[in-house]
């Protein structure tokens, strides 16, 4: 993505176009947040700046709490999940905390609104046979067909994000000590371990995949994972990757990336390992990300009460 080059106090605000230049400077130099964070900031306030538009004030300056609660209607008028309306809350509380901060505005219209009534979704992760499948499907003897394998066991194996994927750089991972140095959200590091079966798919990706690939167009950079011509893959790719997978598995639904992150947690957390540790590999900030899980693991332990245990429920028989 490309991103505005201006710096703050280098041009003087004039319209909405510019202040979101600051703020996108902002976020993307200051806070080191990803291109998807800063993409989706962008995209909830362009969204906004829509509405004020449509409703005969576009000036993001003007802005008062009135504006911000009408909105939320709006948002609710349209069926928008509670979820993606805290998210969009979220994102304009961001940004005017930042205008505010660089007296681009006299008052954050959106400091006293809260919106707490958020349902609680639980994360959608693979039972093991859909695993199976999946990772069946992906095998194959075409360079992509590594390259796809070896995308699953990362994902699968480390838990980390689909720009954390496809950031990766061959100098970031220890093969013998089987870690991958990770640069996270706002750039922090953290060390994931890998197993047996994804070094294995690393090892020979890179024989079978990388280097031929790289080779037949001739691509030199230091990306782990490549498209069909040599070049850095991109998380959209990754996307694509997974959802070709999942539809020549036959199973019905979309892969995404985060699935699998779920199930690496979800996995982990029903395995016996402690929640501290499961939030240090996913690189949660706080423990209340990772706390979700919980609820994924104990809705597990109850299905599997219920589906194995002699005396759990009345035989069909039985009167």
């Amino acid at each position: 993505m490309c991103y505005f080059s201006v710096r703050i106090g280098e041009i003087p605000v004039k319209d909405n176009d510019a202040l979101l230049e600051l703020f996108v400077h902002y976020l993307a130099i200051e806070r080191r947040y990803s291109d998807e964070t800063v993409k989706a900031y962008l995209q909830d306030l362009r969204k906004f700046e829509g509405y004020l538009k449509q409703t005969g004030e576009g000036d993001f300056k003007s802005v008062a709490l009135i504006d911000v609660r009408l909105y939320l209607s709006f948002l609710d008028e349209e069926q928008m999940s509670r979820n993606s309306i805290s998210r969009m809350l979220s994102s304009l509380r961001g940004f005017y905390s930042f205008l505010l901060r660089e007296n681009k505005v006299t008052e954050n219209p959106v400091a006293s609104i809260s919106y707490k009534n958020r349902t609680l979704r639980l994360p959608k992760y693979l039972y093991q046979d859909e695993l199976d499948k999946i990772f069946d499907s992906a095998r194959g003897d075409e360079p992509l067909d590594y390259r796809n394998v070896t995308l699953l066991e990362v994902l699968y194996a480390t838990g980390i994000r689909v720009s954390e994927c496809r950031n990766i750089q061959m100098s970031d991972i220890d093969m013998a000590l089987g870690v991958i140095l990770i640069f996270g959200k706002g750039n922090k590091e953290r060390y994931v371990p890998f197993g047996h079966f994804a070094l294995e798919a690393i090892e020979m990706y890179l024989e079978k995949s990388r280097l031929p690939l790289m080779t037949k167009y001739n691509q030199q950079h230091d990306y782990l994972f490549v498209n069909r011509l040599g070049e850095p893959i991109t998380s959209g790719g990754i996307e694509y990757v997974l959802k070709q997978v999942m539809k020549k598995s036959g199973q019905t639904g979309t892969l995404h990336p985060h699935m699998l992150r779920h199930t690496f947690a979800t996995d982990m957390l029903n395995e016996g390992a402690d929640l501290r540790t499961v939030q240090e590999l996913l690189g949660h900030a706080s423990l209340s990300s990772t706390q979700i899980y919980t609820h994924v693991t104990k809705d597990a332990l109850q299905r599997n009460y219920q589906a194995f245990h002699p005396r759990a429920k009345r035989k069909s028989n039985e009167t």
